[in-house]
C-alpha cells in the first residue's frame, strides 16, 4: 500500500471520528446508556461478521491458553463502555468542549502512564509538555471552581484502556469482539430491568431510530478498521500528528455548529494544552529525525 493511500484512509479514520458528535447528537432522544446499549450489541454483531468474512486464522488461541486474558478483555471492555458512555452523555448534554480537551489530554496522559507503570523514559519536552497541561487544568478548576471531570475522566479512561490493551497478546478486531460479547449479558440484563426503555418501545421498533441506533456497530468499528490498516504504513510520528485532527474537528465542531459557550477560561486552559501538544509533537518530530539529543 502506498503512503499516500495511508494517509487518506488514517485521515478518514479521524474525520469519522472527529464528526461523530453529529450523529449521536441526531438519536440524542435516545438516553446516553442505551445509545451505548446499542452500540455494544450492534458492535459485538458487526465484529463476528467481520471475522468471519476475513478469516482470520486461529484469533482464538492466545484466549483459550490464557483464559485470564478474557477477563480483562471483559474489564477493558467495561472501561471503554464507561468511556463511551461519557462522551455520549457529554455530547448530547452541551459539553462537546470538555470531551475535546479529554481526548487533547490523553496522548499526554498515555505518556506519564507509560513512564509510571511500564517505566519508560521520558524526555524533557514530554515532561515541560505534560507540566503545561496540568497548569491548564489548574487554571480551569481555579476559574471555574471545579475539575473539568469529563476531560479527565475521558483521557483517563481511554489512557488506562490502552495500556491495559498491551498486556493482551490479541490483535484490535478479535479484542473488541471479546470485549463487546462479554458485555451484551449485562445490557441485556439492563434492558431487562428497565421495562420502560426506549428501544423496549413498539414506537421505537417502527421508527428510523432503530436503523438509526443499528449504525453504532458500522460506526464504532470503520475508523478503527480504517486507522489500523494505515497504521501499519505510515510512520509513529505521522500517526501522532494526526491524531489531533478528531479532537479539533470536535473543537470546531462545538463552537462554530452547536454554539458552545467558549469563555475565557476555556481558551486559558485550551491555549495550554495546545502550547504542551506543540512540544510533545516537535519531541516526537526530532526523535523520529535523529534529534534525540535536541530533546533530551
Amino acid at each position: 500500500m502506498s503512503k499516500s493511500y495511508a494517509y487518506i484512509l488514517a485521515i478518514t479514520a479521524y474525520f469519522i471520528w472527529g464528526l461523530s458528535p453529529i450523529y449521536f447528537k441526531t438519536i440524542e432522544s435516545v438516553p446516553a446508556t442505551e445509545i451505548i446499549v446499542h452500540r455494544i450489541i450492534w458492535s459485538a454483531i458487526c465484529c463476528t461478521l467481520l471475522l468471519f468474512f476475513i478469516k482470520q486464522k486461529q484469533w482464538w488461541k492466545p484466549l483459550i491458553a490464557n483464559p485470564k486474558y478474557i477477563i480483562i478483555l471483559f474489564c477493558t471492555g467495561f472501561m471503554l463502555s464507561m468511556n463511551w458512555l461519557t462522551y455520549v452523555w457529554a455530547i448530547n448534554n452541551n459539553y462537546m468542549l470538555e470531551t475535546s480537551l479529554g481526548y487533547y489530554i490523553n496522548p499526554l496522559l498515555s505518556v506519564l502512564l507509560g513512564t509510571v507503570v511500564l517505566k519508560e523514559k521520558m524526555h524533557k519536552l514530554q515532561w515541560i509538555a505534560v507540566g503545561l497541561a496540568i497548569i491548564g487544568v489548574m487554571i480551569q478548576i481555579i476559574l471555574m471552581g471545579q475539575l473539568p471531570w469529563i476531560s479527565v475522566f475521558l483521557a483517563l479512561t481511554f489512557a488506562l484502556y490502552g495500556l491495559i490493551r498491551k498486556i493482551v497478546p490479541t490483535n484490535v478486531l478479535p479484542g473488541m469482539m471479546v470485549e463487546t460479547w462479554t458485555l451484551v449479558p449485562v445490557t441485556l440484563g439492563w434492558l431487562l430491568f428497565h421495562p420502560n426503555a426506549v428501544s423496549l418501545s413498539t414506537t421505537f421498533w417502527h421508527s428510523d431510530l432503530i436503523l438509526l441506533c443499528m449504525l453504532a456497530g458500522p460506526i464504532t468499528l470503520i475508523p478503527l478498521i480504517l486507522f489500523n490498516v494505515a497504521a501499519k504504513h505510515l510512520p509513529y510520528s505521522s500517526i501522532g500528528f494526526l491524531q489531533y485532527l478528531s479532537p479539533t474537528l470536535v473543537f470546531l465542531l462545538a463552537v462554530f455548529y452547536f454554539h458552545e459557550k467558549f469563555g475565557i477560561e476555556k481558551l486559558f486552559t485550551f491555549a495550554f494544552i495546545w502550547l504542551a501538544l506543540i512540544l510533545f509533537s516537535l519531541d516526537t518530530y526530532l526523535i523520529r529525525r535523529g534529534g534525540k539529543f535536541v530533546a533530551q
